[in-house]
């Protein structure tokens, strides 16, 4: 179906509005085709999009984008949405530097309401929305669609009783409903997601309250009887509870059935829940049989599913060094957000599963959950990406780090992150930790420092760790390279030099790589590099006062980096001489390859040697 017939004639929603059912099923089978085809090239979450196809196309057959605002939350399942948006012609750059987003983005298009990279805010968002639209008086309704997550529920909390413009749909793609129901549950499943059904209820509550004395109180016992019913056969009662019409569940990939309880709920007079059972991977197999990896994933091979990415990187050896720990030492425990596979820890969950615990999508839980159990007695260790720990930035500060407790941050993913995007920049847990006391931070450049770094986190320090590594593996470091546990480490030239280069991380191998150049070139550079990056130690400043010219390459935000608070240190130390920064400054990072994004930030090799080299 190379042709993409049907897709390839799509330039807005309203082109599929008129399709027949056995169109819309010819459209479902390109559209999944397309999806594999690119993220097979170009990396990306695969999964998640093939399982919300069908109430896409639903979504927007019902539907009139933009007036009426669709969100996805988090929006990595929004890749038929941007294939029916328009975006057909471009959907082969995905993830590309200068292509479009794996994300929504209003830059993009009319049709995404939201940038959303995170989890949970589309119910918050969708109340504010709808809320506005209320009172500027304007048409058209607000739609979420969320999985789960923590502050899902403070929406949820927050959406008036009048907010019949807002509809929610649960996507649940785990299919817990489905397995744990009964046939009855999907027979009455069909009835209640019909008008019919509803229009029936309403005349048979008003026929019940008109019969003297007796037909309040019996309309009243049924709606409670109605209400324990539904209650266990649905566990829906949540929902009602809180004001909202609650519909479903109902098949995900049943476009008649979506098409037909949205139009129940755009009349339901209140804002409405519906709960949509999804396959995640649906209609290619190794997705369906392996979702969490085919979740996000690098290019692959269609035919066998098998990745390209292979071997060694920062988050298995992060898991495989703190599976060796927790061997010998009792109190460690390993704590994860809903990312167990992508921060290296399942090993650890196979291992030690009465120490793991996975708390769901909640960071500020999870933050505080190991102060609890730091508290008494226990080493935490929270394996979290950098872009998420940005989201607990309260429970750092106030729960751990105000009370001295010692929990330690395996900051995955830190620095550049490549075609992820705006959304997922570990640029930034820098600055934000920086300023907080009672907390070290250290910046591994290799697998053997992320060992030592961790040794040292568990058994060496008395406050909070946290440990920022990169994704994927590790660089070319000086031959012989042994990690010796010092704050920072000294690598001098062959000849006395009066230019210093200092970085950390992974930026440091690039450091050394433009030192041996230009060594021989005759230019003599020595390199420090820092290994705890805060508290940087004062001798590391002492050592870096002597040098004429200090170049600084940090692969962070530059306001309230490491390199700001250095030249700080120099400044107090009475240092005279040039200092040259160089880092992100007052922008977000799009995607690219994370070789595009060090070279566009003048942070890779050949950057460094030109500016060393024009001196």
């Amino acid at each position: 179906m190379s042709n993409f017939e049907l897709l390839s004639k799509i330039h807005s929603p309203e082109d599929i509005k008129a399709f027949t059912p056995e169109q819309d099923a010819r459209l479902c089978a390109e559209i999944r085709e397309k999806i594999i085809d690119t993220v097979s090239k170009n990396g990306g979450h695969l999964a998640s999009n093939l399982g919300v196809v069908e109430l896409s196309v639903a979504l927007h057959k019902s539907f009139r984008s933009p007036e009426d605002e669709i969100l996805f939350d988090v929006s990595h399942q929004c890749y038929t949405h941007k294939l029916l948006t328009g975006r057909f012609e471009r959907f082969d750059s995905l993830r590309k530097q200068g292509g479009i987003s794996g994300f929504t983005n209003p830059e993009e298009s009319e049709h995404d309401i939201f940038i959303s990279g995170h989890s949970s805010t589309s119910v918050s968002a969708a109340c504010g929305l709808a809320r506005a639209k209320k009172l500027k008086g304007e048409k058209g309704y607000v739609v979420a669609v969320i999985g789960a997550g923590g502050e899902a529920y403070e929406g949820l909390n927050n959406a008036y009783p009048d907010a019949d413009n807002l509809i929610i749909i649960i996507n649940d793609n785990k299919m817990s409903i489905a397995k744990n129901q009964s046939s009855h549950a999907s027979i009455f499943s069909k009835v209640r997601s019909t008008k019919r059904y509803y229009s029936s209820k309403e005349k048979f509550q008003r026929f019940l309250v008109k019969i003297p004395l007796l037909g309040r109180p019996l309309r009243n016992y049924l709606v409670k009887y109605k209400y324990a019913l539904k209650g266990v056969l649905y566990h829906s009662s949540f929902f009602e509870d809180m004001g909202y019409a609650y519909l479903g569940p109902v098949n995900g990939h049943d476009i008649a059935r979506l098409l037909n309880i949205f139009e129940v709920a755009k009349h339901r007079g209140k804002p409405c829940v519906i709960h949509v059972d999804t396959v995640k991977g649906k209609g290619y197999k190794p997705a369906e049989e392996d979702a969490e990896r085919f979740h996000g994933i690098g290019a692959f091979d269609v035919s066998t599913g098998v990745s390209a990415e292979g071997g060694e990187n920062y988050s298995s050896v992060f898991g495989g060094a703190l599976c060796a720990f927790a061997e010998s030492d009792k109190r460690i425990c390993a704590v994860s957000a809903a990312m167990p596979s992508g921060t290296g820890l399942t090993r650890f969950a196979q291992q030690y599963p009465q120490r793991f615990f996975d708390v769901g999508i909640a960071e500020q839980h999870a933050v505080t959950f190991c102060a609890g159990l730091a508290k008494n007695g226990m080493v935490p260790v929270f394996a979290v990406y950098s872009t998420f720990l940005q989201r607990a930035y309260d429970q750092i500060i106030h729960d751990v780090a105000l009370q001295k407790l010692k929990v330690i941050f395996g900051v995955d993913r830190a620095g550049f992150v490549g075609a992820d995007g705006q959304t997922h920049q570990g640029l930034y847990d820098i600055s934000m930790m920086n300023a907080v006391p009672n907390l070290n931070i250290f910046a591994p450049s290799c697998f053997a420092d992320l060992k030592n770094h961790m040794y040292r986190a568990v058994y060496k320090e008395t406050l909070a760790s946290a440990i920022r590594y990169p994704r994927g593996g590790e660089g070319a470091m000086p031959e012989g390279y042994q990690p010796d546990g010092a704050d920072y480490t000294v690598f001098e030239s062959e000849t006395p030099a009066r230019v210093l280069i200092v970085s950390f991380g992974r930026t440091f191998c690039a450091a050394y790589g433009a030192q041996r150049a230009l060594a021989q070139k005759g230019t003599a550079v020595d390199v420090l590099k820092l290994n705890k990056i805060k508290p940087i130690h004062p001798d590391a400043v002492s050592y870096a006062k002597g040098y004429e010219k200090i170049y600084f390459y940090e692969e962070g935000m530059k306001t309230g980096g490491i390199g700001e608070h250095f030249l700080a240190l120099l400044n107090a130390k009475g240092f005279r001489g040039k200092f040259s920064l160089r880092a992100v400054e007052n922008t977000f990072v799009k995607a690219a390859e994370v070789s595009e994004q060090m070279k566009e930030f003048m942070l890779d090799t050949d950057s460094i040697i030109g500016d060393i080299g024009s001196e």
